[in-house]
């Protein structure tokens, strides 16, 4: 699932008159560098939420072969994260779930099969997870501001920042869950972080580290600088 509803106001005035998932970097709209990633791991169906600017949205989507598309209709109400894949659920069917945020791009410089998707994907283990993160290392990374999300076991389970001043890696906006994870939550919007902490509590909440450079996207400096790295990489 890619969420692709939201306002996108950090990015104005580039959001003025399109959605944030058509906003270009390297000349490629940010949500065809989340889909190509996608495809590329062999995800054959992709279910994207849609609101601001909607229509718009889905006729770029349109144009796309692989993976497939299939729309999930918020222009009534945007419903954040949770909420976003609670009303997906029907259309995701049962086998688990990439759940993908649209600001999040990235240079693979691992040679393991399927970079860091394949990575998420080797990880996963539905039995002890109930969702596998994709982290990258704060320090080096573009975009993003704050002192990090998560401390990260031996094993791979993750324990929130909490009251540390910072903590080493931040949530790069992909993970693996299983599609009914928030079928328990509310009706109407809600974030999935709340289901992340009890999962992080129980000892089910995982992650990867990318071997590479990830740039946030998230406002015009943001997407200016990651423009920037991406020329230096041609």
């Amino acid at each position: 699932m890619v969420l692709a509803a939201g306002l996108g106001t950090r990015m104005r005035p580039l959001t003025n008159d399109r959605p944030k998932a058509l906003v270009e970097v390297g000349g490629k709209a940010l949500i065809d560098h989340v889909l190509d990633r996608l495809a590329e791991a062999g995800v054959e169906k992709a279910v994207v939420n849609v609101h601001w600017f909607a229509d718009r949205l889905e006729s770029h989507l349109a144009a796309r072969t692989r993976p497939a598309i299939v729309i999930s209709d918020e222009r009534a109400e945007l419903l954040e994260t949770g909420g976003g894949l609670k009303k997906a659920r029907p259309l995701l069917g049962d086998d688990p779930v990439f759940v993908a945020n649209i600001d999040s791009v990235w240079i693979d410089r691992g040679d393991a099969q399927g970079g860091a998707l394949g990575d998420l994907i080797r990880l996963w283990d539905p039995e002890r997870m109930d969702a596998a993160l994709l982290l990258a290392r704060r320090e080096g990374s573009i975009g993003f501001e704050g002192g990090g999300d998560f401390f990260l076991g031996d094993d791979g389970a993750l324990t929130f920042r909490g009251e540390a001043p910072s903590a080493p890696f931040a949530y790069m906006g992909v993970h693996i869950t299983r599609p009914d994870y928030a079928d328990a939550g509310p009706d109407g919007p809600f974030s999935l972080s709340p289901l992340w902490r009890a999962s992080a509590a129980a000892g089910r909440l995982f992650g990867s580290v990318l071997d590479g450079d990830w740039m946030h996207v998230g406002d015009p400096q943001a997407r200016d600088e990651a423009e920037a790295r991406l020329k230096d990489e041609d």
